[in-house]
């Protein structure tokens, strides 16, 4: 038996397909969902989602939200997300260096709000080149 998965952004749908098993980044930890799992409600954390469709892994950049799961059905709503297959790698780096420069400057601030700002800019962009294929420190 398989999952029916959906991910949901406001402005699209990201995933809409059967899946054999899905990993999300919860608020808690990585939570891998089979067919038959209980019911569950739970919130995201920006990262990456793997999504397991016969042999093929497939990783989505999620920028936090929430997952319900219920009689097989996972439904993902997101504030954004990104298949990694089409995020452009070389991309996604240069912002990941970018992310980490502006954090790197925050840190020097006597800003809160731009120290917060940085860290979540930071974790997105660790996200999109995680999903893309890249390996970044953490």
């Amino acid at each position: 038996m398989t999952l029916t998965v959906r991910v949901i952004a406001p402005d699209k749908t990201v995933w809409d397909s059967p899946a054999e098993e899905v990993i999300l980044p919860s608020t808690t930890g990585q939570l891998g969902i089979l067919s038959g799992h209980a019911p569950l409600l739970t919130a995201l954390e920006t990262g990456v989602m793997r999504v397991r469709s016969g042999k093929e892994w497939l990783p989505i950049a999620l920028m936090g939200g929430f997952a319900e799961v219920e009689n097989n059905e996972v439904t993902i709503l997101v504030n954004a997300a990104e298949r990694g297959d089409r995020i452009d790698r070389a991309q996604a780096e240069a912002s990941y260096a970018a992310a980490q420069t502006k954090l790197s400057q925050a840190e020097q601030s006597d800003s809160r709000q731009a120290k917060i700002q940085a860290v979540q800019e930071l974790k997105r962009a660790r996200a999109r080149v995680q999903a893309a294929g890249g390996v970044v420190e953490i």
